[in-house]
């Protein structure tokens, strides 16, 4: 690993080389365009994705740990965080997680908003119990909180211009991937008591979040699902700009990543039926692919 960004102790090292394992190990989708980053661009992403599995994984740990003792941790997360990224802020004894100093680092040298940070905190806590919307504005409200703060965090890495607008696209972006997200796990999710598509909706559609339990497959159901389809192909409209107002040496991990996520949607599309099945994935080969083309476009001569 080569970090163009001085004064890299081993200790550093050490911590980005933990980021990008873990990055590697379970950012199944993102990965593959992360990869395609410039340093120190890439690491830094890996630094935020590592932060962001550490706050995902205190909310998901054992069954075993109450609801009240996983608020307790995550508010102890937030505390570190906070003094991780203070600037000025003197060392802190850490929780033992190694990826402090990389995450630190990332959040200094690329100038990430902290109030970013406690966003995507507190998304996390919502998942804490038993989740249930009612209304898109609900949904819409968590899935800023847990991917649209993302896509803002990401673009402060990556380069940008266009100030606001390209804001507004990131948050949209990050708004098309969860709601790809949520369809995908449509049937691990309600397993968990976790319902993040709309009551109102299910309603509307005469679907129970019991019919997905029993795997049922109706007229209605695929209605359902082909028009939640529809409004997440919505939101990667809305965002199509992005791509242009990022950083030109970031647009291809952009590109990639948007590809493996429009991917799984059009698997869904094509038969809403399989999430009744578990998660819609692409393959490893597919992803590949994906990473390929995008790179090579990116890598095309600008006509002129």
């Amino acid at each position: 690993m080569t970090l163009p960004v001085p004064h890299c102790t081993p200790e550093l090292l050490r911590s980005h080389d933990f980021c990008a394992r873990v990055t590697r190990r379970q950012a199944r989708n993102f990965y593959y365009g992360l990869r395609l980053l410039p340093e120190p661009k890439r690491s830094a992403m890996f630094a935020l994705y590592a932060w962001m599995r550490r706050a995902d994984d205190l909310v998901d740990s054992s069954p075993t740990c109450s609801p009240e003792q996983r608020k307790k941790n995550l508010e102890q997360f937030r505390l570190l965080t906070h003094a991780h990224t203070r600037p000025g802020a003197p060392p802190v004894t850490s929780d033992g997680w190694a990826g402090w100093p990389a995450f630190a680092q990332c959040v200094a040298h690329f100038n990430v908003p902290l109030q970013l940070l406690d966003d995507m905190i507190d998304g996390q806590q919502r998942d804490l119990l038993s989740v249930q919307m009612n209304s898109f504005e609900d949904l819409q409200h968590y899935c800023y909180q847990v991917a649209g703060v993302v896509g803002v965090a990401s673009i402060y890495i990556w380069g940008f211009s266009g100030e606001s607008k390209a804001q507004a696209m990131a948050i949209d972006r990050g708004l098309a991937f969860q709601l790809t997200n949520i369809l995908r796990d449509l049937y691990e999710d309600l397993k968990q008591k976790r319902m993040y598509l709309p009551q109102r909706e299910f309603d509307y559609f005469h679907v129970r979040p019991a019919d997905v339990l029993d795997r049922r497959r109706s007229t209605q159901f695929k209605d359902f699902i082909l028009w939640q389809v529809q409004r997440a192909d919505e939101y990667y409209r809305r965002s199509a700009g992005l791509d242009q107002l990022v950083s030109e040496d970031s647009r291809a991990a952009l590109d990639a990543m948007t590809a493996i996520y429009q991917g799984i949607l059009r698997k869904i599309e094509r038969d809403p039926f399989r999430v009744l099945r578990g998660r819609v994935r692409l393959g490893a080969l597919s992803k590949a692919r994906i990473a390929w083309r995008a790179l090579r476009r990116g890598r095309q001569p600008k006509a002129h």
